[in-house]
């Protein structure tokens, strides 16, 4: 007899500390008190567990020793870097792939990618729409190394994207800035010239909320 646990029970527990985490309920650093959520999830410790091992993963929650667990706490060195990283990974494919020979067709999975964000209501929905976006322009070099190196990075970038277009609404009073800006980023896409492509990229304002240093 298998001992792996339901499957439904480790994804709502993650979900819930997903989502808590990247709404700004659960602060960076904050302690994540299992007890807690087991009443209000109405499930044992092994699902939470499981739950905060895969979020441990994606770098949103970290064990510590004999203290438990809590929310991750990038400093903004680190959230630099990231974005950085990211820059670098969508550069490349930038000017691996394009021009393009069929725009028309090869940019449809971009497409679809926001169509997605701009269709989302909100809350886990809304975030992985944003990540799935980034993936989508990173996926037109057709590179599964280059798919396979940007993955992490996109997950760990999970709070500091959330926390950009949740400021971003609170201070535009409208989640509608957040995608004109990657509606940009499409344009940009269709004229199929690199270096105006990789100018939107870096344009793109993924800083311009966190009160970070920009370049």
């Amino acid at each position: 007899m298998s001992d792996a646990l339901p499957a439904s029970l480790v994804e709502l527990a993650a979900d819930r500390v997903r989502d808590d985490i990247l709404s700004g309920r659960l602060e960076p650093g904050a302690k994540i008190v299992e007890e807690t959520l087991c009443a209000d999830l109405g499930i044992s410790r092994g699902p939470l567990r499981e739950a905060l091992r895969l979020l441990t993963q994606q770098g949103l929650v970290e064990h510590l020793p004999r203290r438990g667990s809590r929310v991750v706490e990038w400093s903004p060195a680190d959230v630099l870097q990231l974005f950085e990283l990211r820059g670098v990974l969508e550069r490349h494919a930038i000017e691996s792939t394009f021009p393009l020979g069929d725009p028309e067709t090869e940019l449809e999975p971009v497409r679809r990618a926001l169509v997605a964000m701009q269709a989302a209501r909100g809350g886990l929905q809304r975030d992985d729409a944003h990540r799935a976006f980034h993936a989508s322009v990173v996926g037109l070099a057709v590179n599964r190394q280059l798919d396979i190196t940007l993955a992490p990075v996109l997950l760990k970038l999970q709070l500091p994207m959330a926390r950009n277009l949740r400021e971003e609404a609170r201070r535009q009073h409208t989640v509608q800035e957040g995608i004109r800006r990657h509606e940009e980023l499409v344009d940009a896409l269709e004229t199929n010239e690199p270096e105006l492509i990789v100018k939107a990229l870096h344009e793109h304002g993924h800083l311009s909320y966190l009160d970070l240093p920009a370049d």
